[in-house]
């Protein structure tokens, strides 16, 4: 995508920009053939709230991560493929507006803008970016995602014993139904590939629905009496998304202005130059 502003000088101070940006905990986003699209700041839906982030669309990626400091300091880098991406565009609801859902193998989540225009060239950039990274590398697209959490606040118990959630009794969430448990229901960890290589937290009716599909792979793949199965441990409760310091203004997107590139009329953007 944008061949001709690849290799240009612009696109590099860019891309060198949001490095510093995350820095020192961020990984190198500089790549030769790498495009900086556009970025914007965006709400997404958390599991105790909606929280502004920063995002970063590329030619072949997406980044976002949290704001520390407005346009200077972002922390917890994400790096999406986006041949790993699917955009559901959504209708709005009483408590979201502009709002659409991103789906990735790791973690699926609820987005907004702050308009509709901005909302629709969102998802245009995002889709035509993707198709055009699948056409030039040629891989196969993703077809397993993850499921969406449901927020803490949508339920006041257990979503599989029915106990009350109190401050001694914590939510949690399921890795692989995303239902808001307790801990008892949610003791158990097991191996997500797609999610994680280390155990994750999921509940004692997946953790049972999961066995019995490991143990059909494994049966068809050796004549031992079985495998040994890991014992259920305690999982701290995941603080990827903790509650971030919000600001009152919204910052329009910015798009890179290139004519291999689209971009919608009559809207408030500041567009890169």
């Amino acid at each position: 995508m944008a061949p001709r502003l690849a290799f240009t000088e612009d696109n590099a101070l860019r891309i060198a920009a949001v490095e510093r940006a995350f820095a020192p905990s961020g990984k190198s986003l500089s790549k030769p053939g790498r495009v900086l699209v556009g970025e914007g700041r965006l709400m997404k839906l958390c599991r105790r709230s909606l929280q502004p982030k920063m995002f970063f669309l590329f030619n072949d990626i997406m980044v976002y991560g949290s704001i520390v400091v407005h346009r200077l300091w972002y922390k917890n880098q994400h790096i999406i493929p986006l041949e790993d991406i699917i955009v559901e565009d959504l209708a709005d609801s009483l408590e979201m507006k502009n709002q659409w859902l991103l789906r990735t193998p790791k973690k699926s989540f609820y987005m907004s803008a702050a308009s509709e225009k901005e909302k629709q060239a969102w998802i245009c950039r995002i889709m035509e970016c993707r198709e055009q990274q699948l056409i030039s590398s040629r891989k196969e697209p993703t077809t397993s995602f993850a499921t969406t959490w449901i927020p803490d606040r949508a339920s006041h118990i257990c979503m599989r014993c029915a106990d009350k959630f109190t401050v001694t009794q914590r939510r949690h969430h399921c890795r692989q139904c995303g239902f808001v448990v307790c801990n008892s229901c949610s003791k158990c960890r097991i191996v997500i590939p797609a999610i994680s290589k280390k155990p994750v937290r999921v509940c004692t009716l997946c953790f049972n629905t999961l066995l019995c599909e490991k143990a059909k792979e494994e049966a068809g793949k050796r004549s031992s009496d079985g495998f040994d199965l890991e014992m259920p441990v305690y999982e701290a409760s995941s603080d990827e998304d903790s509650d971030e310091r919000e600001e009152d203004d919204m910052m329009p997107i910015r798009w890179v202005k290139s004519q291999n590139i689209y971009h919608p009329k009559n809207t408030c953007f500041a567009y890169l130059e």
